[in-house]
């Protein structure tokens, strides 16, 4: 489909929550494989949320295979997912987060170290599966993005767990 323009903070439609998908139609199959293209494009982006690219529908796309984190684990590979709930969290832990709709920052974040999330795929086949580590703070991260939150809302603290991104030279 297409590469499309990621929303930056402090665009207000990235403070939205998101409707769930009632229907699933072109439209949808359209949304997903532009947030695919997207974050593909991006060639760092390990995740993406339709409210980044302006469409407040409950649909995220996670792939955390090619990213040195995700490779050191298991992970579930190209995860299109539409309408996601988290219905079970274990654990907790703390890791450094950035976000392409917060391209200047990065911060650390406490988030469930393990989940159950049950969503609906491409198809639309109902989907319950388990993540872990990177994988699942990925996933927590975008499905934040439906409920109108950024990393920035979860950061420790703005003074000593929130850090500028360094310029490439």
């Amino acid at each position: 489909m297409a590469v499309k323009t990621v929303l930056v903070y402090p665009d207000p439609l990235l403070k939205e929550v998101s409707a769930p998908v009632e229907k699933f139609d072109d439209s949808i199959h359209s949304l997903l494989q532009d947030l695919v293209d997207t974050m593909v494009a991006a060639g760092h982006s390990v995740g993406i949320a339709a409210p980044q690219i302006g469409d407040l529908r409950r649909a995220v796309v996670v792939d955390v295979s090619n990213s040195k984190l995700g490779k050191k684990q298991e992970n579930h590979g190209l995860m299109q997912m539409v309408n996601p709930e988290i219905i079970e969290r274990e654990g907790s832990c703390e890791a450094r987060e950035g976000c392409m709709s917060v391209p200047d920052y990065t911060g650390n974040v406490t988030r469930a170290e393990a989940i159950v999330v049950q969503y609906q795929d491409e198809k639309n086949t109902r989907c319950v599966i388990r993540a872990e580590g990177f994988e699942a703070i990925a996933i927590q991260h975008e499905i934040d993005h439906l409920n109108g939150l950024l990393f920035l809302d979860r950061v420790s603290s703005l003074k000593t767990g929130l850090f500028r991104r360094k310029k490439a030279s």
